[in-house]
C-alpha cells in the first residue's frame, strides 16, 4: 500500500490502510531519516483517543528504541500541541503524534513535529516517504518508559497567561472537548485556579460520542444547547480530535466564525499587546484581515492551505501569529504550530482585559470597523477518479470569467508532489475571491469564497460546483 503524506501528516482508514504493519513501515522510514541527521537523537511520541492509537504509538516507540533512538512516550492521551511544545521546550530532535486530527473516527494517522515545535516541512516528509520499505515486521520488544508530558506544559501555560485578571473578570466559559485529546485539560486547569467553567464531553472516546471531531457549527449543537439554557455564559469553545484547533460560539450559543475569531485575535495582539512582526494567513482567510493589518502598518503574508506552510514562514521571519480559516491558530510567542488550548486561553484573556462579559459585545467594535463575515465554505464529497485532474485542467484553461467572477488573477497551488491541488480566482473588484482545493487525505473537493454579501459568496460556490463537476448544487 502506498503511503503519502499530505498537508499535515498521513491519515488512513483503520485496518485497511493504517495498521500495525503500516505504522511499523513509517517508524522504519522515520528512524532512518532521523538517524541520518543525528547519531543519538531524542524524540517524544504522543497519541490521541482513537481506536488503536495507544497501540500504534507503542509500536512506533518500540521500533525507534530498537534503532537505539532515545524515546519519550506519553503516559496518557495528549493533544498534539503538547507534543510540539515538549519537542521545542526540551530541545528534542523530533516528535511523533498518532492522530487523524479532525477526521471521522474510522481514520487514524501520524504527524511529525520538528525541533522547532511545528510540523515537518514538505521536503522533510518527502525524504521520509522515499525511505518507506515495502513491508516490515512489528515484533521489536524494546518497550520504552512512559513519561508525563502534560504537567510541564500546564506549568508553562500558568506562567504566561494573566490568570488573575481572568479570575477577577467574572467571565464564564463553556467547554466542549468533543471526546477528543483535549480531554479535561482546559477545564481542570481553569478549575485549579478557581476560574468557573462548564465542560462537556471531556472523556476521550474513539467514536467521539457519534460526532465528527471537527469544531464547526454543525458539530457543536450540544455546546450550543447548554449555552442557550443559561444567560450566564460569556462564550463557548470547542477543541477538535487532537486539540490543535478551536471553534467558538458566542454567549447566545450562535456560531462565531473562525474568520471573525482571527480578526479579534489580530486586533488584540497588535492594538492591545503591541506585538510587532508579520501576520501570516492561508489563502482561505478573509481579506478583511489585510485591511486590519494595513491599518496598523503590519505586513501580511499569504500561503496555501496547510499549517505547515504557515510554519515555514513563522520559523524564518519574526511573526505575531499565523491563521487558517479551519480554526488553526499559531502564535509567534508560543509555537509555530496550532494550539487549541492556548487559543482558548488567549480568547479568555482578551475578554478579561476588555472588561466586557459577552463575546458579541466585544466583537461589535471590530466588526463595525472592518465589516461583517461574508464568507462561505462547502466540502463536496467527490468519489470520481478524476478528482486530482480537475484543478490542473481548469487552471490550464485560464478562464477570464468563472463562477460569475470577472477574473483578475488565477493563482495555482501545488501539492508536495508538484500537482496543482488548489486554484484561487481573484476578482477584478479587489475583494471577492473563490478558492477550490482537492483534499489530499479524503475524497473531497473544498470550495471557499468571500464577497460583499453572503448571498454572492454562496452563489459563487454553487456556480463553481456546477461548472467544475456538472453536479447541480443550490446553496
Amino acid at each position: 500500500m502506498e503511503i503519502i503524506f499530505g498537508t499535515d501528516g498521513w491519515r488512513g482508514i483503520i485496518g485497511a490502510e493504517i495498521n500495525l504493519e503500516s505504522v511499523a513501515r513509517v517508524a522504519y522510514a522515520f528512524s532512518e531519516y532521523i538517524l541520518q541527521k543525528k547519531q543519538q537523537p531524542g524524540i517524544v511520541i504522543g497519541y490521541d483517543g482513537r481506536a488503536y492509537s495507544e497501540r500504534f504509538a507503542s509500536v512506533f516507540a518500540e521500533y525507534c528504541r530498537y534503532k537505539k533512538i532515545e524515546v519519550i512516550l506519553s503516559d496518557r492521551i495528549v493533544p498534539t500541541p503538547v507534543v510540539s511544545w515538549y519537542v521545542k521546550n526540551f530541545n528534542l530532535d523530533a516528535g511523533v503524534m498518532i492522530t487523524a486530527s479532525h477526521n471521522p473516527p474510522e481514520y487514524n494517522g501520524i504527524k511529525f513535529k520538528d525541533f522547532y515545535g511545528g510540523p515537518f516541512r514538505t521536503e522533510e516528509t518527502l525524504k521520509i516517504e522515499k525511505l518507506l520499505p515495502a513491508s516490515l515486521t512489528t515484533e521489536f520488544k524494546q518497550k520504552p518508559l512512559t513519561t508525563d508530558i502534560i504537567t510541564p506544559y500546564l506549568s508553562y501555560l500558568k506562567s504566561i497567561f494573566n490568570f488573575n485578571i481572568i479570575k477577577n473578570s467574572d467571565i464564564y466559559v463553556a467547554i466542549d472537548s468533543m471526546g477528543g485529546a483535549g480531554g479535561k485539560l482546559l477545564s481542570d486547569l481553569l478549575t485549579s485556579i478557581e476560574i468557573p467553567n462548564e465542560a462537556i464531553y471531556e472523556i476521550p472516546a474513539p467514536d467521539f460520542y457519534s460526532r465528527n471531531p471537527e469544531p464547526i457549527e454543525k458539530n457543536l449543537k450540544p455546546l450550543a444547547k447548554i449555552i442557550k439554557e443559561s444567560s450566564d455564559y460569556s462564550f463557548g469553545v470547542a477543541t477538535d480530535g487532537d486539540g490543535d484547533r478551536l471553534g467558538v460560539l458566542n454567549e447566545k450559543g450562535e456560531w462565531f466564525s473562525a474568520q471573525d475569531t482571527i480578526m479579534l485575535f489580530t486586533d488584540y495582539l497588535i492594538r492591545q499587546k503591541k506585538l510587532e512582526g508579520s501576520i501570516i494567513k492561508t489563502n482561505s482567510v478573509t481579506k478583511r484581515l489585510d485591511k486590519l493589518c494595513a491599518n496598523f502598518n503590519i505586513p501580511i503574508d499569504e500561503v496555501q492551505v496547510g499549517f505547515k506552510y504557515i510554519t515555514e514562514k513563522m520559523i524564518n521571519t519574526k511573526s505575531i501569529a499565523g491563521f487558517e480559516e479551519s480554526g488553526g491558530y499559531g502564535f509567534g510567542s508560543h509555537l509555530p504550530e496550532r494550539d487549541g488550548i492556548f487559543s482558548a486561553l488567549l480568547l479568555m484573556e482578551m475578554m478579561a482585559v476588555s472588561g466586557m462579559k459577552k463575546l458579541s459585545e466585544y466583537a461589535a467594535g471590530v466588526i463595525e470597523q472592518y465589516g461583517s463575515d461574508n464568507y462561505c465554505r462547502i466540502d463536496l464529497a467527490y468519489e470520481k477518479v478524476d478528482r486530482i485532474e480537475l484543478l490542473p485542467s481548469l487552471y490550464n484553461k485560464k478562464p477570464k470569467t468563472f463562477a460569475g467572477i470577472n477574473v483578475r488573477e488565477i493563482i495555482p497551488y501545488f501539492s508536495s508532489h508538484g500537482i496543482i491541488n488548489g486554484t484561487k480566482f481573484e476578482s477584478q473588484d479587489g475583494f471577492s475571491w473563490l478558492l477550490i482545493r482537492a483534499s489530499e487525505t479524503e475524497p473531497i473537493l473544498r470550495f471557499y469564497s468571500e464577497s460583499h454579501s453572503i448571498k454572492d459568496a454562496e452563489n459563487m460556490i454553487s456556480t463553481a460546483i456546477n461548472q467544475l463537476t456538472n453536479i447541480p448544487r443550490k446553496i
